[in-house]
């Protein structure tokens, strides 16, 4: 029987709505939003609740590091693949891992590109770090994770049962000492850190690993499409694949759509594919989706001059908030974080940078430590010289009206043996706006071959996909 569209609509102001009253378990859980954190401490707003982007205003929060989403290879690839077998099968993967698909050869293509044996897709980056712990860590079993590790690695410990053990960041003496208190287990890091661009030591973390027969986890979502050779990811481009156990991909990113993968070997995947729940528990993911993603890579390899740009934007940026004296020094890849450190000095330079149009994203618990909050700039490859410019203006405007200078990250880098010098050896404190600006613009000209919205010097060797450092380090 066919089913057909009721004449008239109720008005939804004429539906009385009574919501049941809630337990005391419940209103105690909420007023700890609602008052504690919302009233007392974000003074009635949340901090994600900022203005809304304008017409012209430039927007560097969009993890879509290589402007894909858009790109018409990739949409009319989706759209050939929905015209021809609409969303595919609504069923989980479980019970068609064996047969050959549009998803099975993506998989397979991916392992290839990542120089591993075989790869299996998931429904998010999240659900595959979660499932990947899960399936493979013991109930009570320990699992290290490095300090900033993505939240979902530790979801994944959790989901296992087992026992998390934190290690300083990109410390490998910290993995050591703590692997010799715990014994082997798996450990977790991000190739490249997604709240302010630094990147794994990953040698030196294998031989760490490798010595107390322990096992790598790298999560390469930030790095996968934006380092390495045709974007294949950090652990290729160091030469380590042979060497890493797990890898773990967030599609969000770089491939500009949703979905995760885990690369590994053959028999770990396979035991994936039948233990791992989220895995289980989740339709899989739609055939024409994974059309896109097997064009994404076809863009991957013939048009690398996204991966150079986004290189060299991220090299220009990162230069000029150096100048101006922020503490960026962590930032080696697309990603650089503004750090005030408190709550509410964060969302005053949020405030700050959106009132002249520029827009960052605010990271705070849990994303981060209390007094470590921050604003993210991800930098893409379609930010033009002017766009860098002005951010970097903007930038120099505000130090004052957010007290950068009083910022616990500024002050770590002023004691850290950094010194904030202009080319004529003076020290910037003090100095003005306009000063400091200039003498900075004054070395960056731009260039007169008529690239003026890319940094000549590429940061990626052209014919190894090798990651080079920037002119900024």
């Amino acid at each position: 029987m066919l089913f057909r569209v009721a004449d008239k609509t109720v008005s939804p102001a004429s539906v009385a709505v009574e919501s049941p009253k809630e337990p005391e378990f419940l209103k105690t859980r909420l007023d700890d939003y609602h008052v504690r954190r919302k009233v007392q401490l974000w003074q009635g707003r949340h901090p994600l609740q900022g203005r809304s982007p304008r017409s012209g205003d430039i927007k560097v929060r969009s993890n879509d590091y290589l402007c894909l989403a858009g790109h018409p290879h990739i949409i009319e690839s989706e759209i050939a693949a929905l015209r021809a077998g609409g969303h595919g099968d609504s069923v989980s993967r479980v019970w068609v891992h064996h047969e050959r698909d549009v998803i099975r050869d993506f998989e397979q293509r991916v392992a290839t590109l990542m120089h591993a044996e075989d790869a299996v897709i998931c429904s998010s980056g999240y659900t595959a770090n979660v499932g990947l712990i899960q399936s493979f860590a013991s109930r009570g079993s320990v699992v290290y994770l490095d300090m900033k590790a993505h939240i979902s690695l530790h979801e994944g410990v959790v989901s296992a049962g087992a026992k998390p053990v934190l290690f300083r960041h990109n410390d490998a003496q910290s993995l050591d000492r703590a692997l010799s208190q715990g014994g082997p287990g798996l450990v977790c890091v991000d190739a490249l850190y997604s709240t302010d661009g630094n990147i794994a030591p990953l040698a030196e973390l294998l031989d760490v690993c490798e010595r107390h027969g322990a096992a790598l986890v790298v999560d390469e979502t930030h790095s996968f499409g934006t380092q390495g050779p045709d974007g294949a990811g950090l652990v290729v481009a160091m030469g380590l694949a042979h060497r890493v156990h797990f890898r773990t991909v967030g599609l969000s990113k770089a491939v500009a759509s949703r979905g995760g993968i885990v690369v590994s070997s053959r028999r770990n995947i396979e035991h994936f594919r039948y233990e791992s729940l989220p895995a289980i528990f989740s339709t899989a993911v739609m055939q024409h989706e994974v059309a896109g993603f097997s064009a994404v890579l076809d863009v991957f390899h013939s048009e690398p001059w996204r991966r150079d740009r986004l290189h060299a934007n991220h090299a220009y940026l990162k230069q000029g908030l150096d100048a101006l004296g922020y503490n960026v020094s962590a930032s080696k890849a697309q990603i650089i974080a503004l750090e005030p450190g408190d709550i509410r000095q964060t969302t005053a330079l949020r405030d700050a940078l959106e009132k002249r149009g520029v827009f960052g994203a605010i990271f705070f618990p849990p994303a981060t430590p209390e007094k470590r909050c921050l604003i993210r700039f991800t930098v893409n490859c379609g930010l033009t010289r002017q766009d860098l410019d002005r951010i970097i203006e903007v930038c120099a405007d505000i130090r004052e009206e957010v007290g950068m200078a009083e910022w616990r990250s500024t002050k770590r880098k002023s004691t850290g043996g950094t010194k904030s010098e202009t080319a004529h050896g003076e020290t910037r404190k003090g100095s003005s706006r306009s000063h400091i600006l200039g003498d900075w613009m004054n070395r960056r000209q731009l260039d007169r071959k008529g690239r003026s919205d890319v940094d000549g010097r590429l940061a990626r060797d052209a014919s190894t996909g090798a990651f080079n450092n920037h002119p900024a380090e």
